[in-house]
């Protein structure tokens, strides 16, 4: 349960750094100017998206767990790494309206749609089906969204031009990697 929650903590935490998700967490404190509502709504929405990528990842490895569903995953873990290293961009078109529902009410809408099919989503799904438990990785990776997104709500631009993305981006892919090679060799019995 505790390697669950801590790698999925690490991995969700490292890949959101420069995601649309965080992009989107500075346009709406931008917008709104108000962190708590913003905050709340991330939490939710990760909430629900998460443990949804979470618990289809763990029954998906429930169904088909074998050999060759493992290897699919690390297989998937090693195309995450790839992925990771592609930075993503967030245009104002793509940026929510103001809506009359408030700062929390667009967060959690807009955070919950932007998230679908994205790599923290689909790491989401894949650490369930590896660790076979939605509850831990789905406490994880929303711990690891919200240690990167409540300092871009807070912060806002600011952190965005301090942190080293590309090296960022980098981490982060070395641990999809490492995940994926482990998991491989420990299908294939080598570890």
């Amino acid at each position: 349960m505790l390697e669950a929650l801590f790698t999925s903590t690490a991995i969700v935490a490292l890949a959101e750094i420069g995601d649309k998700t965080q992009l989107l967490a500075i346009v709406l404190a931008a917008r709104f100017k108000r962190p708590l509502p913003i905050i709340a709504g991330i939490l939710v929405a990760t909430l629900a998206n998460h443990f949804l990528a979470a618990l289809a990842g763990s029954l998906a490895a429930g169904w088909f767990d074998g050999p060759a569903f493992r290897y699919a995953v690390a297989v998937g873990f090693l195309a995450m790494a790839a992925w990771t290293l592609v930075p993503d961009k967030f245009d104002d078109d793509e940026a929510p309206a103001v809506s009359r529902g408030g700062a929390f009410f667009t967060t959690l809408v807009a955070f919950f749609l932007v998230e679908m099919g994205d790599k923290t989503q689909v790491a989401t799904i894949a650490l369930g089906a590896r660790f076979h438990d939605a509850v831990s990785v789905t406490m994880g990776t929303t711990l690891g969204m919200m240690l990167a997104n409540v300092p871009a709500v807070l912060l806002g631009g600011e952190i965005v031009k301090r942190v080293p993305l590309g090296v960022v981006r980098a981490i982060a892919a070395l641990f999809f990697a490492v995940l994926g090679l482990v998991l491989l060799l420990a299908t294939a019995g080598v570890l």
